[in-house]
């Protein structure tokens, strides 16, 4: 019976013993894998809301963009940013101006959510493997960041590049168009019985060339900005190391209109691509009458080509004002919004520390 008694007792211990160990990791920050992957799904949803909010505020401009993009240069319907929603405006009505609003939200917030949160998962290698290499705690670099937003902008693009080749589709679409889809899964699967599974990624090696210049830069000046405005507090813009939503505004804006300036001519470049193949295309695309004329690219390189020795180089920046007018709003209120989800979920963001 005793030894009985000391065993259970042996026992008992032994269990406290565990408890206690088990509390004190507990207390020095070990977090379960619940913990992490709640994390991990506010981060995406920040990233989605991001992605919605900023794209419908700024739809009827994307529209007139790509509509400016692709139209058949000896044809043309719009001639600039006032002169084209006015157009759209009396010839389709104020849903005309949101037209592929709605494939494009289906698009951009996982978009969004896939490139927010693989931008701070690469920051945060690159920083680890900097840090290890230099022997110091070093901060990550504007190269560095570059990097991280370019790895993030590759990532999110090919995840979700089909929804962006119909979007563009979808987009040009107009009530005369011969032939129209009906939605985001009729033109999936009217692309794919008729064109194959390859034209969904029609235009993908110049959208991945393009994404590195524009998503990259996006971050690194960014994060940058950011970082140099609360070091210096230049004009009291820094309080207590936080940014207004003002001046975060201000950030986003200046790292769009780099981003997209060097990246245009790619984005030009992908939606002609993306038009190739569709036989039923819109007017907007292959003209009207005697001026009908199908795209026919056979790379990027021959749509280059094509498109200066036709068109001349100023071609490569049709739809670059909307775009302009469009991307300012559109980036500041991606990473402001993106911020402030984030704030209200309680997810930390301390990427560029």
């Amino acid at each position: 019976m005793a030894s009985e008694d000391v065993k259970t007792s042996e026992s008992a211990v032994s269990k406290i013993v565990n408890l206690a160990e088990e509390a004190k990791l507990a207390g020095e920050g070990v977090k379960a894998p619940s913990y992490a992957v709640l994390s991990i799904c506010k981060s995406l949803v920040a990233g989605g809301v991001a992605g919605a909010v900023s794209r419908t505020a700024v739809a009827p401009l994307e529209r007139l963009k790509i509509l400016l993009q692709v139209q058949n240069p000896h044809s043309i319907k719009y001639n600039g940013t006032i002169q084209g929603l006015k157009y759209i405006w009396r010839t389709e009505g104020f849903r005309g101006l949101f037209k592929g609003n709605g494939t494009n939200c289906a698009r951009i917030v996982p978009n969004s959510a896939v490139k927010f949160f693989s931008y701070e998962q690469a920051s945060k290698g690159i920083l680890y493997l900097y840090q290890h290499h230099t022997g110091n705690d070093a901060e990550l670099t504007p190269l560095l960041r570059l990097g991280a937003g370019a790895c993030a902008g590759i990532i999110a693009m090919s995840a979700t590049y089909p929804m962006d080749m119909v979007r563009g589709r979808l987009t040009v679409q107009t009530e005369k168009s011969p032939y129209r889809y009906r939605g985001i899964f009729h033109a999936l699967s009217t692309v794919l019985r008729e064109e194959g599974p390859r034209a969904l990624y029609r235009g993908w090696f110049p959208s991945v060339i393009g994404v590195v210049p524009y998503v990259g830069l996006n971050f690194a000046v960014y994060e940058s900005l950011k970082v140099w405005l609360i070091k210096t507090k230049p004009l009291g813009l820094a309080e207590d190391s936080e940014l207004s939503v003002t001046t975060r505004l201000a950030c986003g804006a200046a790292a769009g209109t780099v981003g997209q300036t060097v990246a245009y001519p790619l984005d030009v470049i992908r939606r002609r691509m993306q038009m190739v193949g569709w036989k039923e295309a819109s007017s907007v695309v292959i003209g009207d009458g005697r001026n009908r004329a199908p795209l026919e690219y056979n790379g990027m390189i021959d749509a280059f080509r094509k498109t200066v020795r036709h068109e001349g180089f100023g071609a490569l920046y049709k739809g670059l004002v909307p775009n302009s007018v469009k991307v300012v709003p559109s980036i500041s209120l991606a990473f402001v919004t993106y911020e402030v989800v984030k704030d209200i979920l309680g997810v930390e963001i301390r990427i560029s520390d």
